[in-house]
């Protein structure tokens, strides 16, 4: 068992109607507002007017059209000029993932008197951010409980994990009632991504049966309520248990005391949503059981037979290879059940710049030290197995 030293300071409110308590959470940070939010989903459900008419008290200022993959030119930049500009005091973050990552970008980037990419970059040290609050409407990245953003500029085909402890939401307001009206294909794409947040956690060397029991129950509470969610979705203890599985992706909590993973599908389905804009959580469905595939040997054989038989259901078989096999072979087929394409080819993606994101992988997220290290030669294989 690794050492660790953890601390996780977001306040979580969780539950229907947990709305109403926004203007008093807002008031301890301050009284001007940077309103952040996508393309406008939130204005036809009627969380827009809700949110406003709650804060009607509050001077608030707007930043949307906030776009999946969040982009650094389009959106970080205005948004940490905007907040320079009006003196924000706090931002507030209502949407999913995507807007939530954009607005801690622009927390950071909105104290710091250089450009926001030196932060995001690692250039130079964060040393200071906005408070953050959010108000999700979409159960996937786990970014409402963790000190971490992906952010994407596309001039580079970059995508970047940026992870600092200044990011850590303030608050996180998580009501299910409020994924009812996300897409299937969103849905299901959103089980996929906090999947595969708990799967690069639970496959590495050194872990503990703590963690173990706990990612192979996240993982068998996301397909089971996945599926339900699929066919009601407005199930409320569906939509509940998946947010707050995908709460618990990304925070640390499910690998506390386990070794490091490397998180190498991440690694390349960051590039292949640099180059081609694709949906993260579809990218990974893609790209989790090639990875698996590629790296089932006879030193990580037993690891994929715990999974096959604890997390799939797969009875155990006299070779235990068969086992491990078909645990991957049934994640593959949950995936194909929940509706999301399999094949890069599905998503525009070709043979044509396979090498070329492969390098970029190897270069910009080594793995050399990932559960088991994959070279640039390894994840083109498992590019091209994904077409």
């Amino acid at each position: 068992m690794q050492n660790f030293d953890y601390q996780t300071p977001t306040r979580l409110i969780f539950g229907e109607g947990s709305i109403e308590k926004l203007p008093e959470v807002m008031a301890a940070f301050g009284r001007r507002i940077l309103l952040a939010y996508g393309g406008g989903s939130i204005k036809k459900t009627g969380l827009y007017d809700k949110v406003r008419d709650l804060l009607k008290d509050f001077e608030i200022h707007e930043l949307s059209g906030i776009e999946p993959n969040p982009k650094y030119t389009g959106s970080v930049v205005p948004g940490a000029a905007l907040c320079k500009e009006k003196h924000i005091d706090v931002i507030l973050a209502v949407g999913g993932g995507s807007v939530l990552d954009c607005s801690k970008a622009i927390a950071a980037g909105a104290m710091y008197d250089g450009e926001p990419w030196d932060l995001i970059s690692y250039k130079v040290p964060t040393k200071a951010a906005l408070p953050i609050v959010d108000v999700m409407t979409m159960a996937a990245t786990g970014s409402e409980y963790d000190s971490g953003c992906v952010i994407s500029r596309t001039e580079t085909n970059d995508k970047v994990g940026y992870v600092d402890p200044h990011l850590f939401p303030a608050v996180s307001i998580l009501d299910p009632v409020y994924t009812f009206t996300v897409s299937l294909r969103q849905t299901a794409a959103g089980v996929a991504d906090a999947m595969n947040h708990t799967i690069e956690q639970y496959f590495t060397e050194d872990t503990t049966l703590l963690n173990d029991a706990i990612c192979e129950g996240n993982l068998r509470s996301l397909m089971v309520n996945g599926r339900i969610a699929l066919e009601h979705p407005d199930d409320y203890k569906a939509r509940a248990e998946i947010m707050q599985c995908c709460a618990y992706g990304c925070n640390g909590i499910l690998a506390l005391g386990n070794s490091r993973s490397g998180w190498p599908c991440h690694g390349m389905e960051h590039a292949l949503s640099a180059y081609y804009d694709i949906t993260h959580g579809v990218g990974l469905a893609i790209l989790t059981p090639r990875w698996m595939e590629h790296i089932l040997n006879e030193h990580t054989l037993p690891r994929f037979v715990s999974f096959a038989v604890r997390v799939m259901g797969v009875a155990p078989m006299d070779d235990d290879m068969e086992t491990a096999k078909a645990g991957i072979h049934s994640l593959y087929d949950f995936f194909v059940s929940m509706g999301l394409p399999m094949h890069l080819r599905e998503v525009g993606i070709d043979e044509s710049r396979l090498e070329e994101m492969a390098h970029h992988v190897a270069e910009g997220w080594p793995l050399d030290q990932a559960y088991v290290p994959l070279t640039e030669k390894d994840i083109l294989a498992i590019f091209r197995a994904s077409l």
